[in-house]
């Protein structure tokens, strides 16, 4: 599978939860799976920025299951996984000599993922007779594993 499918998969990532995306790159980076070394987004394989997404991601984790929380296309929150999705695929890009194009494919994987993830959850949460905690502990789930299985398996 081409770099470029897997830059829009972790955008899709980022789709789901914003933060897991780039905490996961810094986690595969830190893992040597992910070579930046001499690419403008190395920062990416620092402890303290794999930390500060990892505490962020694990926040938003949390934050998903209030009540308060505004939907995932509100525009701060949509904007917010476009540009986590275009980091996040930009890094993969990078790897490999390709960062604009991770970059692009990132973003529009984060839109699609935020549009589809929001429309599958809408459904499913009316096909399980409105509850939501259980659907939302399943994108998560599905966003951490995915996102790992991403990173793990790139060309």
């Amino acid at each position: 599978m081409s770099l470029l499918v897997f830059a829009f998969l972790i955008g899709v990532i980022a789709g789901l939860r914003a933060l897991t995306a780039p905490a996961v790159v810094c986690w595969a980076a830190a893992l040597s799976w992910l070579p930046l070394e001499g690419t403008p987004l190395h920062f990416l394989a620092s402890p303290i920025t794999r930390w500060i997404f990892t505490v962020l991601a694990v926040g938003e984790l949390i934050n998903d299951k209030l009540p308060k929380t505004p939907s995932r296309t509100a525009p701060p929150s949509f904007i917010v996984r476009i540009i986590t999705g275009a980091l996040s695929g930009a890094a993969l890009g990078a790897s490999q000599h390709m960062l604009v194009g991770g970059l692009i494919a990132g973003a529009i994987g984060a839109v699609a993922g935020t549009l589809g993830g929001h429309a599958c959850r809408v459904r499913l949460v009316k096909a399980t007779g409105g509850k939501d905690l259980p659907i939302a502990l399943l994108e998560d789930a599905i966003a951490i594993i995915g996102g790992f299985l991403i990173v793990s398996h790139l060309p």
